[in-house]
C-alpha cells in the first residue's frame, strides 16, 4: 500500500527551501521526519518508553550520525563501517540536546532516544543546522510530553548582511558563525565564534536568527495538525507532598540563607549544608523516611536553591561572599614545565588549568574526514577534565562529550588569533586540575599564555569569563565569574571570550522564557568588564609573545621549490630525504601546492636546518646566462678542471682548458690547482657541444693584438 505522505515547506526567502516530510519512513518510531534542504536529507526518529526508568532524571539520548554513503564515499581506514562518532557529530548532538532537554517535564523519567542521521549530502548545505529542526519536528508528531516546538539555525554575516543557514563556502566569507536554538517566544541556546564583534552586534544576530526560527516552529505545528497530532501520553508523575515540602522549607530556608551569607569556601559550604540536611533528616522517624524516600532530599535542595537566589537578589551577595560584579582572585605563571614548547598555569578562585603547547609540521595536523566535510586543522585544542579536579573518584571511560564540547569552545575562542603565516601545526592541551566555575574559560586564559610563552605571535591575547543570571521576573542580577553552584541555580549561564576589541566566541544556555534583549546586552557588557579585568591579569604575567621559540623547541623554516625538483629532493625510494633527515636531525615535510613544492623543515638545531637549506639550494640551483659565480676546483683533468659552485655544493660543471686563460695553456695546473676558488662566467649550453659552458678567461682582460677581429667572448 502506498503510504500517505505529509509535507510542509519552509521558505528561507532567498530562493532556498526546507521541507519537512513524514509518513513514508520509519513509521514504527513514535515520531519520524525527513528534513530536506537542497539534496541534503536528514532522517530523525524519536522513541520514548512508556514505563518510567528507576532513575530520578530524564535518561535522554540524542544521537547524530553522518552516513558516508550519503556523500557516495567509503569510511576511511581498514574498518569499512561507521564506528564511534566524530568530534563534529558529538558537537551537533550537544547542540540539539541542550535545547531539547529542558522542555521535557521535570518529572518525566522514561528513557527517550532521538536519532538523527544524514542520509543524503549536499555540498552547499551544512546539515548540523537542520538537526534541531528535525528533532523537534519528530517529537511534535509523537505523543511524548514536550513543552513546545523549537528549532535551531546557523546565522552568518557576509558584507554586513545576515544569512540563515549559509553554505560552507559562504561561511568562509563571514565574520561570525553562530548557532541559535529557540522556541517561538524564547531564545534558549547560543553558541558560536566571531571576529571580534560587539555585544550589540551579537544581540542583532540572535534577533535575526530568532525570526527565522519562529517560521520553522510554525511549520512544525502545521505539519503535526495535518498529520493528526496525537494526544500527549499519560505518565505517572513524581509523587508530591506539599505538607512535607512546606515543613522542610520552613526548617531549611533560613539556615541555608545564613550559611550562604557567610561567604565560605566550597568545602566549608558543602559541609554546612550537609549538616543542615542531616539534622532535618534525623527529625523524621524510620517509618517517615521509608515513606517519603527521596522527597526529603529533593525538597531540601529546592529550599537551598531558593535561599541562595534570594540572598543574591535582595542583598547582592553570593555564596563565597562576593558582590555580583566581583571576580575571584587570579594568579598566573608561564614557563612552568621545562620540557614543553610552551606552558602556563591559570588559577581563578578554586578553578585551575595547566596548558601546554606543542609545535609540529603539517604532518601533525588534525584530519577531519566526514561525509559532509573533509579538511584539516593546523591549530587544535584538547581539554581534559579528570575526576580529581572536583575531589571525586569515578571511572575513566575515554573522552566525554563534555570534554569535546568545552575543548571546542576554547579552540574557537583562540583560533582566530593565530596568525595566518604561522608555519607550525599547534596543539594546545588543557589539564583542568581544580574546578569550581568554568574550567573552559580558564582553558582559554591558560591557552593564551601558553601560546605566547611558546613564541606563537598571537594577534591579540584572549580571555574568557563565565556569567550567570538570576531573575524572579521583577528583579534580576547578573553574576560575573560564576561558581559551579551558581551555574546550576541560575536562570542563564553564558561564557564569553574575546580580546580587548571584541567577542571571539560564546556559549549560552538560557533557562527562562522571554529574556529581553536589553537584559542580554546588559549582561554581555558586564561580561566585557570582567573579561577585560581578567585580560589585564594575563598581560601582567606575559605582556607579549616571546620573540623566539624555546631553545629545545623545534624551529620551523619553509621554502618553496619548483614542482620539477620535488622528486630530486625526495630521491629514489625516499633515499635523499631520509638520509638528509638522519644527517641533520631534522624533520622534512614536502607538500605539493599549485604545482610547487612547499618544504617544511623542523629542527631544534640551526646548524641542521642550515644544512637542509643548503641541500635544497644545491638541488634547485640553476645558473643564469651571463652571471658570474664563485666556484671551487674539485678535480683536475687533462682537458680542463671540474669546478663546483660554492653557493650550491654538488652542482658541478667542466671548465675547459681553453677557457682558463687567453694565453695557450698546456697544463691545467699551470693556471689552477685542486681546491682553488675562482670566479667564472656562465654562458649557458654551448650549441656545438650541447654542454654547459663556463669561462674564467672571459673575466680577464684580453691581451692587445693588432688588427684583431672581435671574438664571441668579447660580447
Amino acid at each position: 500500500m502506498i503510504p500517505k505522505v505529509f509535507n510542509e515547506v519552509i521558505d528561507l526567502g532567498d530562493g532556498r527551501q526546507i521541507s519537512i516530510e513524514t509518513g513514508k519512513l520509519a513509521k514504527q518510531a513514535h515520531g519520524s521526519v525527513v528534513v530536506q534542504m537542497g539534496n541534503a536529507m536528514l532522517l530523525c526518529t524519536v522513541v520514548s518508553n512508556y514505563e518510567a526508568s528507576a532513575v530520578d532524571f530524564l535518561p535522554l539520548t540524542v544521537d547524530y550520525r553522518e552516513k558516508f554513503a550519503a556523500a557516495g564515499r567509503y569510511p576511511g581506514g581498514f574498518f569499512k563501517r561507521e564506528a564511534r562518532p566524530s568530534n563534529d557529530e558529538i558537537l551537533t548532538m550537544r547542540l540539539v540536546d541542550r535545547v531539547l532537554r529542558p522542555l521535557f517535564p521535570k518529572d518525566y523519567h522514561a528513557e527517550t532516544q532521538v536519532m538523527i542521521q544524514l542520509m543524503s549530502h549536499d555540498d552547499d548545505v551544512m546539515p548540523d543546522a537542520l538537526a534541531g529542526l528535525a528533532a523537534s519536528a519528530a517529537i511534535q508528531l509523537s505523543d511524548i510530553p514536550f513543552e513546545t516546538a523549537i528549532s535551531e539555525v546557523r546565522v552568518a554575516r557576509i558584507d554586513g548582511e545576515f544569512v540563515i543557514n549559509p553554505s560552507r563556502a559562504q561561511l568562509e566569507l563571514s565574520d561570525l558563525d553562530m548557532m541559535i536554538g529557540a522556541s517561538s517566544d524564547s531564545v534558549m541556546m547560543v553558541e558560536g565564534e566571531m571576529d571580534e564583534i560587539s555585544e550589540e552586534e551579537m544581540a542583532e544576530a540572535i534577533k535575526f536568527a530568532h525570526e527565522a526560527i519562529k517560521v520553522q516552529c510554525e511549520a512544525q505545528i502545521k505539519l503535526a495538525e495535518a498529520f493528526g497530532k496525537k494526544e500527549t501520553r499519560e505518565y505517572e508523575p513524581e509523587e508530591e507532598n506539599e505538607e512535607l515540602a512546606s515543613k522542610i522549607h520552613e526548617a531549611a530556608y533560613q539556615k541555608c540563607y545564613d550559611i550562604a551569607k557567610q561567604g565560605t569556601s566550597k568545602q566549608e559550604r558543602s559541609l554546612a549544608f550537609a549538616e543542615v540536611k542531616e539534622e532535618i533528616t534525623a527529625s523524621f522517624s524510620e517509618e517517615e523516611l521509608e515513606e517519603f524516600g527521596g522527597m526529603i532530599g529533593k525538597y531540601f535542595g529546592k529550599a537551598q536553591k531558593e535561599a541562595v537566589r534570594e540572598l543574591t537578589l535582595s542583598e547582592g551577595l553570593r555564596l563565597d561572599g562576593r558582590q555580583t560584579t566581583e571576580i575571584r582572585p587570579i594568579w598566573c605563571e608561564v614557563d612552568y614545565l621545562p620540557s614543553t614548547h610552551g606552558s602556563s598555569i591559570f588559577t581563578r578562585g578554586e578553578t585551575q588549568a595547566l596548558a601546554t603547547v606543542t609545535l609540529g609540521t603539517s604532518r601533525e595536523s588534525s584530519t577531519i574526514d566526514l561525509p559532509s566535510y573533509q579538511g584539516e586543522e593546523t591549530f587544535y585544542l584538547h581539554y581534559n577534565f579528570p575526576p580529581f579536579s572536583t575531589g571525586e573518584a569515578r571511572p575513566l571511560r575515554g573522552t566525554s562529550r563534555r570534554e569535546v564540547g568545552h575543548g571546542n569552545l576554547a579552540q574557537r575562542a583562540l583560533k582566530g588569533m593565530i596568525p595566518e603565516d604561522c608555519p607550525y601545526t599547534v596543539r594546545v592541551v588543557s589539564e583542568v586540575l581544580e574546578s569550581n566555575g568554568s574550567s573552559s574559560m580558564a582553558t582559554v586564559c591558560s591557552g593564551t599564555m601558553a601560546l605566547m610563552d611558546a613564541g606563537i605571535k598571537l594577534k591579540k591575547p584572549v580571555s574568557g569569563i563565565a556569567m550567570g543570571l538570576i531573575s524572579d521576573g521583577d528583579r534580576y542580577a547578573v553574576l560575573s565569574d560564576i561558581l559551579g553552584d551558581e551555574d546550576h541555580l541560575g536562570d542563564m549561564d553564558f561564557k564569553v571570550t574575546g580580546t580587548k576589541d571584541g567577542i571571539t566566541a560564546c556559549q549560552m544556555d538560557i533557562k527562562i522564557k522571554g529574556l529581553s534583549y536589553d537584559i542580554l546586552v546588559s549582561a554581555l557588557k558586564q561580561a566585557k568588564d570582567g573579561r577585560l579585568h581578567i585580560l589585564s591579569k594575563l598581560t601582567e604575567t606575559i605582556s607579549e609573545p616571546n620573540k623566539d621559540v624555546k631553545a629545545h623547541a623545534p624551529k620551523m623554516v619553509t621554502r618553496t621549490i619548483p614542482g620539477d625538483y620535488i622528486g630530486a629532493l625526495i630521491g629514489p625510494g625516499g633515499k635523499v630525504i631520509q638520509e638528509l633527515q638522519k644527517e641533520t636531525g631534522t624533520t622534512i615535510v614536502i607538500n605539493e601546492v599549485d604545482e610547487e613544492g612547499v618544504v617544511e623543515i623542523l629542527g631544534t638545531e640551526q646548524e641542521g636546518i642550515d644544512k637542509v637549506l643548503a641541500k635544497i639550494k644545491a638541488i634547485t640551483f640553476k645558473p643564469e646566462r651571463g652571471s658570474i659565480y664563485e666556484v671551487k676546483v674539485i678535480k683536475i683533468l687533462d682537458f680542463g678542471a671540474v669546478v663546483e659552485y660554492t653557493e650550491a655544493p654538488g652542482n658541478e660543471v667542466l671548465l675547459h682548458i681553453s677557457e682558463l686563460a687567453w694565453e695557450r695553456t698546456n697544463n691545467v695546473t699551470d693556471v689552477v690547482n685542486l681546491g682553488d676558488i675562482i670566479d667564472v662566467k656562465y654562458f649557458g649550453v654551448d650549441p656545438k657541444t650541447r654542454k654547459e659552458k663556463v669561462s674564467r678567461k672571459a673575466l680577464l682582460k684580453r691581451p692587445e693584438r693588432e688588427n684583431r677581429k672581435p671574438s664571441r667572448d668579447d660580447k
